[in-house]
């Protein structure tokens, strides 16, 4: 059995709430007054150019909501969508797992730039993370097999000595076929059972 060096994470999801999914969407659709199913349908035709760093934010903005004048400005639209919540048991176990085993912790995501920066320097995943293998930094998105490789090189780690926790199962098959140990994350309990059944169980109280 191989002992696990590496642990990959998703952030949307896993350590913090999804930045720009379908909830926060509609949710905006209400607070501005958005017509949802255009929203959606002109998000969908940018969204993935957008996460592959291609485009910035402005210009994303430009396509999907302000292509009209609206009774809102940039600003307002802007913060609404940078404000996500963080989840602190996961942000914890990590760091407390981090710290027991001595892993190198990854950042695996499909991210846009703008709001992966605001997330990492508001909730100080600098300090957490190793490295950020972000989409929108390095212009391939999940499911690609590219991008799980690259993290595996930037890492300097095998698949047989990494976890990989991710909240969408499609994305944790992708890994496990390339010989990842993958967890399906869908909640704080049950990804703490499944990583002390891999062995990355606390010892200790954490100080």
């Amino acid at each position: 059995m191989y002992s696990i060096t590496t642990l990959f994470l998703d952030i949307g999801g896993v350590l913090l709430e999804n930045g720009w999914g379908r909830a926060k969407r509609a949710m905006a659709a209400r607070v501005f007054g958005l017509d949802l199913e255009d929203f959606n349908e002109r998000h969908h035709l940018t969204f993935d150019t957008y996460e592959q760093g291609k485009i910035d934010l402005e210009t994303y903005l430009d396509r999907v909501v302000f292509y009209q004048e609206r009774p809102f400005t940039r600003k307002e639209f802007r913060d609404f969508m940078l404000a996500t919540r963080p989840f602190p048991e996961m942000i914890e176990l990590v760091r407390n797992l981090k710290r027991e085993y001595r892993l190198k912790t990854v950042v695996v995501s499909n991210e846009g730039r703008e709001l992966t920066v605001h997330r990492i320097q508001k909730y100080g995943l600098i300090n957490l993370m190793d490295l950020f293998v972000v989409s929108s930094f390095v212009h391939i998105r999940k499911p690609d097999q590219d991008l799980y490789q690259m993290a595996l090189d930037l890492a300097q780690a095998s698949p047989e000595n990494t976890v990989y926790v991710e909240d969408r199962a499609m994305f944790v098959e992708v890994a496990r076929k390339m010989g990842i140990t993958g967890v399906h994350h869908t909640g704080y309990e049950e990804t703490r059972k499944a990583l002390e059944s891999l062995g990355l169980a606390l010892k200790r109280e954490a100080k």
